[in-house]
């Protein structure tokens, strides 16, 4: 990307962004998760990063907040000494290497190595500060821009977490307090329930009620919201730590959230980010990751700011469950049931730990409702889903070369059937013997992949793991494991048995590809006629061979002949091959050492053997150099006759053909 297109992303970034960021703290609006506006935020600090030229001061990422609403009055926020503080937002953070960058950059900054970090639990509410005079509650306000907010003091004395008068005699003359007041997930569930009730739309989620609430001119409303509040700060830059700060708040009569915790290395501190991420699910609350601040808050405030974000604390943010990407491409996938899923193939993005490619799209009435077109900048959830979907299309970033996606007609030559919402191929058994494709795909004969069921297959191709056997080699274990009955070790051992398996001999990987009237023994023929062509690829190899020189080969016909050109010059099959190999499949060479005893013998078996099995006759007979056939012909050498032997041994007197019994089968390879 060049510093012009890059220029035109930012643009519209910046756009959107103030948008969505004005809609939220302005309006109380939100139109999309705050997953999915830190994903453009990041999107737009990187651009940034790379393009130092592009950072304006008008960017989102150089601001805190938008103006407060006029239906309120305005606040200055200040210190405990009544002299401007400003209420400043964090930078975040969503992995390990992003917060060692940043204790790289503080500690560059400082020239100093730093040690001890607070860590608190980052709620998901709304950001309030509390001024406090001679102990009594005088004045309450927003965020809004960072430096004035706006006076919602009536609503937060409804909220019974906040001590209108405070506890303790060594509490300054003026004392201001800020926090976060926040939603239980119970009182969500109860408040939703009443809406429904009634009739009335229901909320998205706590934090649009807490904010909701704050922001109404009667106080009965946020009454009977019943939100709580956790305090988090005391503006008074004379506390010597973070911890003792915690504390203060404490002894005056606040609460304050019990599991946050000093850390003393960050090491430690991505552990305790790890056990909190586990008990995500089952707290009474919903937060979105950690703040950590370093606790020795002279060193703290030594860090200054940057932009408008402290340096020495960051949000801890977890993997998000939504994240904004590009839609590259629709394809469609054929079920079992011969029903047609359009899928999008996405530029990779990380969603909820996972590296995610592709999203469903359910059926084409979903794309006319999202209105999505190729090229468009999309929403991705991976909320519990083992594929993601695409949950809203950012129309505001459209440059207008997006490609709209039409519905198909046909699907490989197949005619089509509208049921409902679904399109389905009207030959319903095509999508079965699909599913059986890619189960002879990964048989003991083919790729030997014995922990991939016909049930496990099913359910891949149902979730839109799969969609042809080149997917199988790009399956990752995080996928696996989101799947009912599969856990962290099955779906470890399932990825290392197809890791396992990329490498193949030549004969196994033609068998798997299930080219029609192509059984084992055809497969085995091919390699030895393919051994003295040097092409680099399958395909090279097999586009050097006419229908005719495929006849040439031993146990080839003109019907098999001709399906094997046909499969080998098919665009589709090709791109297939390729994937394949892009997925790291290798052709490996046969073994070593093998012996000439039985070379230009041809062998044909029937019967049951009882020292050998079938499979074991035939690895001998390969491995000293001999030929195997199905049928008998006047150009058998020999048939291996076993109990039972059918019309294969009447044929082979006939002809002439000597008949070995398994005894002399076994002095003929000594």
């Amino acid at each position: 990307m060049d510093i012009s297109e890059a220029k035109q992303r930012v643009d519209k970034l910046k756009e959107v962004i103030s948008k969505h960021r004005y809609d939220y703290h302005v309006l109380d609006k939100q139109e999309i998760s705050d997953e999915a506006l830190d994903s453009l935020k990041k999107e737009l600090f990187d651009l940034e990063q790379k393009f130092p030229k592009l950072v304006t001061s008008d960017s989102p990422t150089q601001r805190v907040g938008g103006a407060p609403l006029d239906k309120f009055k305005k606040v200055q926020h200040t210190d405990n000494q009544g002299r401007p503080y400003k209420m400043n937002s964090l930078n975040d953070v969503f992995n390990d290497v992003d917060i060692e960058e940043w204790l790289e950059r503080v500690e560059k900054y400082l020239n100093k190595k730093v040690e001890g970090f607070y860590c608190d639990l980052k709620m998901d509410g709304l950001a309030v500060e509390l001024v406090y005079e001679n102990g009594l509650f005088i004045q309450g306000s927003t965020r809004g821009d960072g430096q004035i907010g706006e006076d919602i003091t009536q609503n937060l004395k409804t909220i019974e977490a906040i001590p209108l008068k405070l506890h303790g005699k060594s509490v300054p003359e003026r004392f201001v307090v800020r926090g976060e007041a926040f939603l239980h997930l119970k009182e969500f569930e109860r408040i939703n329930k009443e809406q429904k009730k009634i009739g009335e739309k229901e909320y998205a989620n706590p934090r649009n009620i807490a904010a909701g609430s704050l922001r109404q001119l009667d106080p009965k409303i946020a009454a009977s919201r019943k939100l709580d509040f956790f305090a988090y700060a005391i503006n008074d830059d004379s506390v010597p730590s973070k911890k003792e700060e915690y504390q203060m708040l404490k002894e005056a009569g606040f609460k304050v959230n019990p599991l946050g915790k000093v850390e003393k290395t960050l090491t430690d501190v991505e552990k305790f980010y790890a056990s909190i991420e586990k008990k995500r699910d089952s707290l009474p609350y919903q937060i979105d990751g950690l703040v950590v601040t370093i606790n020795d808050l002279s060193v703290y405030n030594a860090a200054g700011v940057v932009g408008k974000a402290p340096r020495g604390a960051v949000a801890y943010k977890f993997k998000a469950q939504e994240k904004t990407t590009k839609v590259n491409n629709v394809i469609v996938q054929l079920g079992r049931t011969g029903v047609l899923t359009p899928v999008a193939e996405l530029e990779p993005v990380e969603v909820g730990g996972v590296l995610v490619k592709r999203a469903t799209l359910h059926n084409y009435d979903e794309i006319d409702r999202l209105d999505l077109r190729i090229g468009d900048t999309v929403i991705v959830q991976r909320a519990g889903d083992v594929i993601p979907k695409i949950t809203e299309v950012l129309k505001d970033l459209r440059t207008g070369e997006e490609k709209k996606i039409h519905r198909p007609t046909t699907f490989e030559g197949h005619e089509l059937v509208q049921e409902d919402t679904l399109i389905r191929v009207k030959d319903k058994t095509l999508g079965k013997i699909k599913a059986q494709q890619l189960e002879h795909f990964v048989s003991r004969k083919a790729f030997n992949l014995e922990g991939l069921g016909p049930k496990i297959i099913n359910r891949f191709l149902e979730e839109g793991m799969i969609v042809d056997a080149s997917d199988i080699f790009n399956l990752k274990a995080k996928e696996i494991e989101a799947l009912e009955r599969f856990g962290e070790k099955s779906a470890q051992k399932l990825i290392s048995e197809i890791e396992n398996s990329k490498h193949i001999t030549l004969e196994r990987f033609i068998y798997s590809l299930g080219i029609l009237h192509v059984g084992e023994e055809t497969a085995i023929c091919l390699p030895i006629s393919l051994a003295h062509h040097r092409s680099r690829s399958l395909v090279e190899k097999m586009n050097q061979l006419t229908e005719e020189q495929l006849q040439e080969i031993q146990d080839i016909g003109p019907k098999v002949a001709k399906s094997i050109y046909e499969y080998f010059n098919s665009k589709a099959n090709q791109e297939l091959l390729l994937r394949l190999e892009k997925a790291g499949v290798q052709i490996k060479k046969a073994a070593a050492g093998k012996s000439t005893k039985l070379e230009g013998k041809t062998f044909v078996l029937t019967g049951t053997l009882t020292e050998f099995t079938r499979d074991q006759a035939k690895e001998l007979i390969r491995k000293n150099g001999g030929q195997l056939s199905s049928a008998i012909s006047k150009s058998t050498d020999f048939l291996v006759a076993g109990e039972k032997a059918g019309s294969k041994l009447s044929k082979a007197e006939s002809l002439g053909v000597k008949v070995l019994s398994e005894a002399e089968f076994k002095t003929l390879l000594k």
